[in-house]
């Protein structure tokens, strides 16, 4: 992993204390402080899933390319394909991007469904349908 370019998750050193005083910095940044990078799952024919290398050799699944969605239909899942998106709560421009991201309103063959699970982060998308 490179340490160049990749996020870093730590607590901000602008906020203050309680107190009105600053806060101070107790270590500097570390490679384990680091995060991984934003994974844009787009809109595709089918699903393509990257495998990644966790922590300690655990494998990941992100997805890049969503083409189905498993749509939660009266307590069962149903494959469904998707057709477009409608929304996103996230970024308004990721609509227009075909970017997935969790809570995006998305067309389905069986309607409008929204994103219920973080498809960079587990490698497929689950739906529930919205009335």
């Amino acid at each position: 992993m490179s340490q160049f370019g990749s996020q870093f998750h730590g607590k901000s050193r602008r906020k203050l204390n309680g107190s009105g005083k600053k806060k101070l910095k107790n270590h500097d940044k570390k490679r384990h402080d680091m995060g991984g990078y934003f994974i844009a799952t787009k809109l595709g024919d089918k699903n393509k899933v990257k495998e990644v290398r966790g922590r300690g050799g655990e494998r990941r699944s992100k997805l890049q390319y969503a083409g189905f969605a498993n749509l939660l239909v009266n307590g069962k899942y149903k494959k469904t394909k998707i057709k477009s998106i409608l929304e996103s709560k996230d970024n308004r421009n990721f609509a227009r991007l075909n970017i997935i991201t969790k809570g995006t309103v998305i067309d389905t063959d069986d309607g409008k469904a929204v994103v219920i699970n973080r498809p960079g982060k587990e490698g497929s998308i689950n739906a529930k349908k919205v009335e």
